[in-house]
């Protein structure tokens, strides 16, 4: 990729997308932020220019600049790539740090974030606008929805499948085969030996429902 990023985000999301863009030689060319109090800041040499509405800066997107949004929010993202398909008809792109080990036949879609240390498992799938902290293991044949979240050192085991805006907390180990329904929320350490269901709260050894919608 040639052109350089802008940064959705000044926050600590969007200094890790900073360090992972520097990792893979890819130029960051500003952060846009909404808190007002950051503009005019520089973050490792990089400045925040402007609010994520400044059409100074988005309409670069598409043709001179990519776009990355660095927030866990889901509503605040799917707002922002909606105004970037609307306005830009582009999609953001994913921001995976080189120090990643992902096989060649993993198959990943827009606007992720993958962090230092992630393992992506042969034949695995990643969706659309995930965070994947640093050291996640994510085996082989395993399915993830779009918007999941999964924490620092959890280990998604082969042929799970993790549905959409899944919450997984840090050091969560999710056995083979186990399926994860769309909006669940795994607590941090939990593991999880059976199926949960939609919008699912779970948690401990073995995971169990702590609250259910």
């Amino acid at each position: 990729m040639d052109n350089p990023v802008i940064i959705f985000g000044a926050g600590g999301l969007g200094k890790a997308a900073l360090d992972i863009f520097n990792s893979v030689q890819i130029t960051v060319y500003c952060f846009l932020d909404d808190d007002h109090k950051l503009h005019g800041t520089v973050i490792n040499e990089v400045s925040v220019l402007g609010s994520t509405e400044n059409d100074k800066f988005i309409k670069l997107i598409g043709k001179k600049c990519e776009a990355f949004i660095a927030s866990d929010d889901n509503r605040y993202r799917r707002d922002l790539i909606g105004m970037l398909m609307e306005s830009r008809k582009t999609m953001p792109i994913n921001s995976i740090h080189a120090n990643t080990v992902i096989s060649k036949s993993a198959i990943i879609g827009h606007g992720n974030f993958i962090n230092s240390g992630v393992i992506l498992g042969a034949t695995s799938e990643i969706g659309n606008h995930c965070i994947l902290h640093s050291n996640a293991v994510i085996d082989y044949d395993v399915r993830i929805g779009n918007f999941v979240q999964i924490g620092t050192g959890s280990v998604i085991n082969s042929g799970a499948s993790i549905g959409n805006e899944t919450f997984i907390g840090s050091g969560v180990t999710i056995v083979s085969g186990v399926t994860i329904g769309k909006g669940a929320k795994i607590g941090a350490g939990s593991v999880v030996i059976a199926g949960v269901t939609e919008n699912t709260t779970v948690f401990g050894n073995p995971a169990e429902v702590i609250r259910k919608k």
